[in-house]
């Protein structure tokens, strides 16, 4: 149904957005038919103009944008100062690198447990607990090592079993947990740092005023937009972070819940195939 309703999406804007070029294509048509060969284009021609004469101007145009993009970002962080900037953008870096790593780590130890539970009580009828071990052996995630390491201990007891499966789930939850801690360190001290900055330039602009003796906007602009660049750079950094913070405590509360439904359907299993042999 989602593949569907994507293929049926992705046709809309492919057909709108040809109707729109053809609609283009016969607008300049109409526009060029009474014009002549050669369009010539001084130098206080506007976009639009240069576009009819050259349609290369538009690419260009969206490159320059890009460009100066960049440039004013680059400006930007010059501008923060490298000593304050620098630290909000190591934060951003390491913190995106450990979320990154804890999204794909989350994302594969996401499996299909009703699918595990229903191998392993088909393993269970027909081949014993040799042969259940075996299955889990070969699946991968976290509920799978769950029920490997409970199987491991049914010789001494349905209640060994389910000592081993809760100890064992405290470890693959520890795993699951794993960086975020340092996820919400770069979360809390990006924003510190911003303001940090704030407090630093806010300074500098007062030095500034007491030095001289009065107020000129030139001044104290300086240390307002060191205090202004950086508090916006931290508060950035935060938000980025949090996003994948959230996400990767959502999916662990998911993976958690499903490994402990997953678990007491294994000791109802066990305990079933017990009282059969």
């Amino acid at each position: 149904m989602r593949k569907l309703f994507a293929l049926t999406a992705v046709f809309g804007m492919l057909t709108i957005g040809a109707s729109s070029m053809l609609m283009a294509q016969e607008n300049d048509a109409t526009q060029t038919e009474d014009a002549t060969l050669e369009i010539t284009v001084d130098e206080n021609a506007t976009m639009e103009e240069a576009a009819i004469a050259d349609p290369t101007v538009l690419e260009d145009e969206s490159q320059i944008e890009s460009t100066s993009f960049h440039a004013a970002l680059k400006q930007k962080f010059i501008e923060g100062g490298a000593f304050w900037m620098l630290p909000i953008a190591l934060c951003l870096i390491f913190g995106l690198a450990i979320a990154i790593e804890r999204v794909i780590y989350l994302n594969l130890a996401s499996t299909n447990n009703k699918k595990l539970i229903a191998k392993v009580e088909e393993a269970l009828e027909n081949g014993g607990i040799e042969a259940t071990k075996e299955v889990c052996r070969n699946t991968r995630g976290p509920v799978a090592s769950i029920f490997y390491q409970g199987l491991c201990r049914y010789d001494q007891g349905v209640d060994m079993v389910e000592k081993s499966v809760v100890s064992y789930g405290s470890v693959q939850m520890g795993l699951l947990e794993k960086g975020m801690s340092w996820i919400a360190l770069f979360i809390a001290i990006a924003p510190m740092l911003g303001f940090l900055g704030t407090v630093v330039g806010m300074i500098d602009a007062f030095d500034a005023i007491q030095a001289a003796g009065d107020i000129q906007p030139t001044l104290v602009a300086g240390g307002i937009k060191v205090a202004l660049i950086t508090t916006v750079g931290g508060l950035i950094v935060a938000m980025i972070l949090q996003v994948f913070y959230n996400y990767c405590i959502a999916k662990i509360d998911g993976i958690v819940n499903s490994m402990e439904d997953a678990s007491v359907t294994l000791l109802d299993l066990l305990v079933k195939y017990n009282q059969k042999h």
